[in-house]
């Protein structure tokens, strides 16, 4: 049976409410070395805010009780922003829409990094992220999605900053950024037309959970897809 650590091991799920939120739960309850499940999510009543600072301080605070955690995976993300999707051209840019893609695909999660790092468990541990291929500079070949693209180029430049510092006094931490694939869910289904393989989100999971199984520890973040393959920066 699949484990994600060969020890049993706790695991805090972010954004526990999405469609991959809930399945990387799912998963990590059927995982029998993994001996506790947190599930946090706004939707959940726990009073996690991505946008609020203050409550994600409380919450991790609250939480550090039952840690800590060697295996944290942050979930959340949205592609529509105030009912506007991602902008196909430069004559649909709007100064505030992107701005608040910033803060719900960059800043936010970079400050639920900043937050929950310190509950991370002490030797062997990881700290995932969902990304998207998309925020690949290197990868971006049809343009479009301008605010999308460059909050999660932005996270991804987060992430392994972010990474650098933390392994520090945690050379064991793998920081991984994660491209959960197009998956069947109400954040892709408005541009899942003629996408050519759409999963499942418990598909999308047991892929990256295995993806994250074979990563080795390495100095700075992994950027990775569902099928353990490598995406440049």
């Amino acid at each position: 049976m699949f484990t994600l650590f060969e020890n049993d091991y706790r695991a805090l799920v972010i954004g526990a409410s999405g469609a991959i939120g809930q399945a990387f739960v799912d998963a990590l309850q059927n995982d029998p070395r993994c001996t506790h499940v947190e599930a946090l999510s706004r939707a959940q009543g726990s009073g996690f805010d991505l946008q609020d600072t203050a409550a994600m301080a409380a919450q991790a605070a609250a939480l550090a009780a039952r840690g800590p955690y060697h295996f944290m995976v942050d979930a959340t993300g949205t592609l529509t922003i105030d009912g506007v999707g991602p902008e196909k051209s430069l004559a649909a840019l709007q100064p505030d829409i992107l701005a608040r893609s910033f803060a719900l695909n960059a800043i936010g999660p970079l400050m639920v990094l900043r937050h929950f790092a310190p509950l991370l468990a002490a030797g062997p541990s990881m700290y995932a992220k969902l990304s998207a291929r998309v925020g690949s500079i290197t990868d971006n070949h049809k343009g479009g999605w301008y605010g999308y693209r460059a909050s999660k180029a932005a996270l991804n430049m987060y992430l392994q900053t972010a990474a650098i510092e933390l392994q520090r006094k945690q050379p064991a931490l793998r920081v991984v950024a994660l491209q959960p694939g197009t998956v069947r869910s109400g954040l892709s289904q408005p541009f899942s037309a003629g996408v050519a393989k759409l999963l499942e989100p418990a598909d999308s999971v047991q892929g990256m959970l295995g993806a994250l199984q074979a990563l080795p520890a390495r100095q700075g973040a992994h950027f990775v897809d569902y099928q353990g393959q490598e995406i440049p920066w």
